[in-house]
């Protein structure tokens, strides 16, 4: 009897290993990868192209009526009546057009964004762009004459061919879009000729370069990965447009800039006379750009 026992204990023992084995195992618990989010924090470096057009005052830089005192040649001795135009009362107009023209050149920056995904991003832009705004003016006149040692120029804007900003950014990430304002400083520098005395102050002395401040604002989307724009094939590109204002110091003289005097004492500018004296150098410009930046996730 006990070891019929024995052998059913036994044999029950044995079929309920069986059946253990034969149960499905317990699945192990999913591995859990969390989704990368976005981060506009980090370094970058672009190229941009667009539009650069006038901003000044309306009435600036359009041209003169020659008068006895108007227009006049800046010399080291001071405002020196000139004689462009023959006869007096005779008008030169300048074609506004030609103060706007094509823009582009290269940036970097960096960015800060204190929360990932959406939140503020604060950060700095440092940017250098040809500019082009036509050379030579193109004019309309009914003088009868004009002096041969006379070059028209249509204000400093026409003479400048490179400028650049350094401003600081702020603003709001909704994830992958950034919408920001810009501000700080802007400089430039044109043609050295004859077009170049809208560097000059007075006679053998010329601004290396003409400074003043710029403010403006745009956006940014950091391009799918299998956009077409996205050469790098990487979350790390981004696209953005952006409108700037920049604004120049005035002529020392404070009146419109008409032209050039080539001269003996070499090429002077020539000032229109006039009772408003505003003249201001104002410029805006519309670009889009492309940007790769370091460490997007």
């Amino acid at each position: 009897m006990k070891k019929f026992l024995s052998s059913l204990a036994a044999f029950t023992a044995l079929s309920a290993a069986a059946s253990a084995a034969d149960l499905p195992r317990r699945a192990p618990p999913p591995v859990f990868t969390p989704v990368p989010v976005f981060t506009w924090t980090g370094f970058y470096f672009g190229i941009n192209a667009g539009y650069g057009f006038d901003a000044s005052n309306s009435n600036n830089n359009r041209g003169f009526v020659q008068t006895a005192g108007s227009p006049a040649v800046l010399t080291g001795a001071g405002l020196v009546p000139y004689q462009a135009l023959a006869p007096n009362g005779s008008v030169l107009l300048y074609n506004r057009n030609n103060r706007e023209g094509f823009s582009g050149g290269g940036q970097i920056g960096y960015n800060y964004q204190f929360t990932p995904g959406s939140g503020v991003v604060v950060g700095f832009e440092a940017d250098a762009q040809y500019l082009d705004f036509g050379g030579r003016p193109r004019y309309a006149t009914n003088a009868v004459a004009i002096n041969s040692s006379f070059v028209p120029v249509n204000g400093t804007l026409n003479t400048l061919d490179f400028f650049g900003t350094v401003r600081g950014r702020l603003g709001y990430a909704f994830d992958r879009t950034l919408v920001y304002a810009t501000g700080g400083f802007a400089y430039a520098t044109g043609d050295q000729g004859t077009q170049g005395v809208a560097l000059q102050n007075f006679a053998g002395n010329r601004d290396n370069f003409k400074t003043g401040w710029t403010v403006g604002g745009g956006a940014e989307f950091a391009l799918p990965t299998d956009s077409f724009l996205n050469f790098f094939r990487s979350s790390a590109v981004t696209f953005k447009v952006e409108g700037l204002y920049v604004s120049l110091d005035r002529n020392r003289t404070g009146l419109p800039l008409v032209g050039a005097a080539v001269t003996g004492a070499g090429v002077l500018p020539v000032y229109a006379v006039a009772t408003s004296t505003q003249n201001t150098n104002d410029f805006a410009v519309v670009r889009a750009g492309l940007n790769y930046k370091f460490g997007s996730y």
